[in-house]
């Protein structure tokens, strides 16, 4: 063996080492060792970040690690929620914007909206299939099912809040507050008390998700079918609870949580989180700023006690936030829309008390997200184009 042989030999053997050494060493990494490399540099084995990207559709190289290289934990309690042998998947792709999963745990499907090309589409845990669920949808963006297993949906042309029923008909729960069109419903919850509660954001307001307002250069009509009456923004951005009588209550106005977007509760149904994003259509103020806040709910629906819960600055980094979901601890779990900030984009999971505690990184931002699966224990993310999920050692509160 020539000299030149012997060296390339040694470097070979090296390489192996090396990387037999971030296998074993993975599971360190989750535990925070690895913390700073895995979110501020170039990051072994391959990420959201590597040229070429990650392929993380079922074509793609498997994931041969014990941890997925993008679940990464902030702090060590997130190993006890993150699940070690299992991968981020991409379940499909293909839509134009997606948002609103929401889970069927009888008809064991995922359903989610594709605003701009205003559908529904349906991903079977069965075997994978994706098919169009609802066409066309009214430009929904939020799903949810109520604990009669029932659909709810946030639909941005109609501006209005509906509920499938188990017969097939539809009912509108609500489309004005005081006689006042609403917005452009973004997200419900329902609660055991038969309420439901939903956010009221004016997104619905852009060409690409909805309607503009009439009065502009933009003709809403344009693309809606014969009849349409386009509208006008007539009320501010709040949030409301529809009352099991049918009563539409205001229960955060804008002046306390201006945009709002994302809300779930917590497992006791105690607090209530609400996301407030960025300036929408027709704000004649600054807009959101990408935080979540947090109310006490007393016995009597009143909430108070108003606090930001988080800023999402990780790293100065701003990670967006849009949906949120609580897991049965009480963990917040919140989609991260980071723009372009690559390696940001994805999800947030924070303790009961604000602290953050991992993070999950995707190749596009992500908008909503959900719990479901058999046993509720796989988080969906609805991200861009995309659809998205992994296994998690915890399950999902509440329903839908």
């Amino acid at each position: 063996m020539t000299r030149q042989q012997q060296r390339e030999q040694d470097a070979a053997l090296s390489r192996r080492t090396l990387v037999q050494g971030l296998a074993l060493g993975a599971a360190a990494t989750m535990a925070g060792t690895g913390t700073a490399l895995a979110q501020n540099g170039p990051a072994a084995p391959p990420t959201t970040i590597t040229t070429p990207p990650r392929d993380f559709s079922p074509r793609g190289a498997p994931t041969t690690y014990f941890w997925d290289p993008d679940i990464i934990a902030v702090d060590p309690s997130f190993n006890d929620l993150a699940q070690p042998n299992t991968s981020i998947k991409r379940l499909y792709t293909g839509v134009l914007w997606a948002e609103g999963p929401a889970w069927s745990a009888q008809g064991r499907y995922l359903l989610w909206s594709d605003i701009p090309n205003n559908r529904q589409m349906r991903w079977s845990e069965d075997d994978g299939h994706v098919s169009v669920f609802r066409t066309p949808s009214n430009y929904s963006n939020g799903n949810s099912f109520d604990f009669q297993g029932r659909q709810l949906s946030c639909e941005h042309l109609t501006r209005r809040v509906t509920r499938y029923e188990n017969d097939g008909s539809a009912t509108i729960l609500c489309d004005n507050y005081n006689g006042k069109k609403l917005n452009s419903p973004n997200d419900v919850v329902a609660h055991p008390d038969g309420s439901y509660w939903f956010t009221d954001p004016p997104y619905g307001g852009q060409l690409y998700e909805g309607e503009p307002d009439s009065g502009g250069k933009l003709n809403p009509r344009i693309g809606q079918p014969a009849g349409f009456a386009p509208g006008k923004r007539e009320l501010p951005t709040n949030c409301y609870r529809i009352d099991p009588s049918g009563r539409v209550d205001l229960v955060v106005s804008e002046d306390q949580v201006p945009d709002p977007n994302g809300l779930c509760f917590s497992p006791d149904y105690k607090k209530l989180y609400v996301i407030s994003t960025g300036k929408g259509p027709g704000d004649t103020g600054p807009g959101g700023k990408g935080e979540i806040f947090v109310f006490d709910v007393g016995s009597d629906n009143k909430l108070s006690n108003l606090k930001l819960f988080s800023d999402c600055v990780i790293d100065g980094v701003k990670c967006g936030p849009d949906g949120v979901r609580c897991d049965v601890n009480g963990n917040v779990w919140a989609s991260s829309n980071a723009g372009r900030a690559v390696g940001y984009s994805g999800v947030t999971v924070w303790s009961p008390d604000g602290k953050l505690l991992g993070r999950i990184r995707l190749p596009e931002v992500c908008g909503n997200i959900t719990f479901g699966g058999p046993k509720r224990n796989r988080l969906f993310m609805a991200a861009s184009q995309s659809l998205y999920a992994v296994y998690t050692a915890t399950q999902g509160a509440g329903v839908g």
